[in-house]
């Protein structure tokens, strides 16, 4: 019961203002809460179960720096894809299941090598009870996040909804170049590493500007 308290404590706090808050927040303006809620179970206790019981022997293997570098150019790609928008909308079986698979996937990419993620490892580790941590973990997460999709309501009941989805795909972008620029300046020189994303920054902006362009047309 210690790990089940102290994991739910642990991961409410530290979600906090993280990345995947405010990702629960950005996609609660653009599909059903309890969709966004259910991805967000799903996502995370997949992930959390992932980090539990193979997080901690992943890094003897792979780099967490080649994780989190993946993870975090997901999301300008995800940023550029809120832009394009969802061209299935007429699909009703599609646009069912659609939102939970989106959000679910772009939550579990945003948790590997988020801190959540190593913090469920160093629990796991510390308490040695992988069910409790996992549990507790999740739950946190879930509440944490559910805070950050009423926050998302109240903002689509008061902001048009181009602007909503302009908005959300910065951020996306804006957090994807910031996990980029951490990876690459751990591993490169900090003028090299700002080179490189002022590059990517560029390419991104123009596919925003590309993008939105296109949709203005249609």
């Amino acid at each position: 019961m210690v790990a089940f308290i102290a994991s739910f404590i642990f991961v409410v706090l530290a979600e906090m203002g993280d990345k995947t808050q405010l990702l629960a927040m950005a996609f609660a303006t653009r599909y059903s809460a309890g969709k966004v809620l259910v991805a967000v179970f799903l996502a995370t206790i997949l992930n959390h179960a992932f980090a539990v019981v193979a997080g901690y022997f992943l890094t003897t293997v792979i780099s967490m720096d080649v994780i989190s570098f993946i993870a975090a150019f997901s999301f300008i790609i995800f940023g550029l894809w809120t832009i394009k928008g969802d061209k299935l909308k007429e699909d009703k079986k599609e646009s069912r299941f659609g939102p939970i698979v989106t959000v679910g996937v772009a939550f579990f990419l945003a948790e590997m090598g988020d801190k959540t993620q190593l913090a469920t490892v160093s629990l796991a580790i510390e308490y040695r009870n992988m069910v409790n941590v996992l549990m507790g973990t999740t739950l946190g997460m879930v509440i944490a996040d559910a805070i950050g999709i009423v926050i998302g309501i109240v903002l689509r009941k008061h902001i048009p909804e181009k602007a909503i989805k302009w908005g959300s795909a910065v951020i996306f972008v804006l957090f994807g170049l910031n996990g980029v620029y951490k990876v690459l300046s751990s591993r490169l020189n900090i003028i090299f590493a700002g080179g490189i994303i002022l590059f990517i920054s560029l390419c991104a902006a123009y596919g925003m500007y590309y993008l939105i362009k296109i949709n203005r047309k249609q």
